[in-house]
């Protein structure tokens, strides 16, 4: 059909938008998101903002909201090549909720943002399934989203994820780092893998090139693919955590290990006068970390800058408290490893 002037319509369609698929991927996605609401979510998917009830900071003196954002990174191009889209949401929640649980802020409400270049209601399905099971895992409710499609600038099978989280902590039970000191203990928390940190390393030693063995049984992976390790989803320590401070077990502090592995991420809750002094052999690294030592020619201190060697989180407590701290994770169902101490020092983080 055209107009006066012999010209047809170009519609939004025709632009590489397609409304209808994108209203086609909201009905597809919805009974997810419901499975993550909390009694403080008030309306449903689709309203223009999501909406939750101070009700959950009732009992607390003095509420204080801790906020976080992140995203998976370059894991997604191997979701992409692999075509395993259903775990990358997970990931993309515990990097978020996992950050707000080091001031001791329980997660309340989650975001998230998918940009793809052709909607497909089936992906999108499948990605934001791995968001929800991720919300259920850390006790949030999945309250928004936007979908946007991006032709033109994306590939047709190409997509980005980021996301937002929001939690509360009583300002009397935040955890305050200034008070560690030298003698105590560090509590390791086994990681499930290389959770989301250094895919663009990853990918370009153990993936680039060797596409067709990425299905293929490893015997130095105990006999997993290689697939299947790289996109084990990162482990989301809320419920355990929470466990551990509700039980009245106090901690010092937190530490999160993402980028930057342990080196970097540690020494961020560190005085000034102390270091974490960290025994490398105290815990079993999971094999996935030599493999890619090797490939990589890394050298050990280059390895645990990089990557988290096997440990997700970090907790601090006084020497009396330890053996307690860990018997509680131990039961929520971590695996949980004395890792080192705080020695005095200059805010860094040392091996011994």
């Amino acid at each position: 059909m055209t107009d006066e002037n012999g010209k047809r319509p170009i519609t939004y369609r025709d632009a590489g938008v397609d409304t209808g698929e994108g209203a086609r991927a909201v009905n597809g996605i919805r009974e997810a998101v419901r499975s993550t609401y909390r009694p403080e979510v008030i309306g449903d998917i689709g309203g223009f903002g999501g909406m939750f009830s101070a009700a959950a900071f009732k009992d607390m003196d003095d509420p204080v909201m801790v906020s976080g954002t992140d995203g998976v990174g370059t894991k997604l191009k191997l979701a992409q090549l692999l075509d395993r889209h259903d775990t990358v949401g997970i990931d993309l929640v515990a990097m978020c909720v996992n950050d707000i649980l080091v001031a001791g802020a329980e997660p309340l409400f989650f975001l998230d943002y998918v940009a793809i270049g052709k909607l497909d209601t089936e992906l999108v399905a499948s990605l934001v399934s791995g968001i929800a099971d991720g919300c259920r895992q850390a006790g949030c409710s999945l309250v928004g989203g936007e979908m946007a499609e991006h032709p033109g600038v994306m590939a047709d099978d190409d997509y980005d994820l980021s996301g937002f989280c929001v939690g509360v902590v009583d300002r009397p039970k935040m955890i305050d780092p200034t008070s560690v000191t030298a003698g105590d203990v560090i509590l390791g928390l086994g990681s499930s893998g290389i959770h989301s940190n250094g895919y663009s390393l990853v990918r370009k030693v153990l993936v680039e090139g060797r596409e067709n063995e990425l299905t293929l049984p490893r015997v130095d992976l105990g006999g997993i693919a290689l697939a299947d390790a790289l996109l084990t989803p990162t482990r989301i320590y809320v419920k355990s955590i929470l466990e551990l401070l509700r039980a009245g077990i106090p901690v010092k502090a937190m530490a999160h290990i993402t980028g930057g592995g342990i080196s970097e991420n540690l020494d961020r809750v560190l005085p000034d006068d102390c270091n974490g002094r960290i025994v490398r052999g105290s815990w079993k690294v999971p094999p996935i970390f030599p493999l890619l030592a090797t490939e990589a020619s890394l050298s050990d201190d280059e390895m645990y800058r990089t990557f988290n060697m096997g440990i997700g989180y970090m907790v601090i407590v006084d020497p009396k408290d330890a053996p307690t701290a860990a018997i509680a994770l131990r039961e929520a169902g971590e695996t949980v490893s004395e890792v080192g101490e705080i020695i005095s020092g200059d805010g860094s983080v040392v091996y011994g």
